[in-house]
């Protein structure tokens, strides 16, 4: 699988876990360059609580498009140390 916007490769691995339609890549495959932490933060009630990065390729920018869950709850812990992606991030 690979997750690409603005034309790159943001990250790549054929060993994502998929939870509500979503590919949750390994955090050692996603090119760490491409992010900038976020402040905002979301809650599931059966995963915990979600932070966000932005992506920034090449000057243009996509807020909070990647979000992980840094503690999920035993309910997801298969998504431990894994990023997910949208707005745009295409995956395939």
């Amino acid at each position: 699988m690979k997750a690409i916007w603005n034309d790159t490769v943001i990250a790549e691995s054929d060993d994502t876990v998929v939870v509500e339609n979503n590919h949750y890549f390994p955090r050692h495959s996603v090119k760490a360059e491409y992010l900038k932490a976020s402040d905002l933060q979301s809650s599931c009630p059966w995963k915990g609580t979600a932070k966000y990065y932005s992506l920034t390729v090449d000057g243009k920018v996509n807020e909070n498009a990647v979000w992980f869950y840094p503690d999920p709850k035993n309910a997801a812990i298969e998504i431990k140390d894994r990023l997910a992606f949208w707005k745009g991030v295409v995956v395939r």
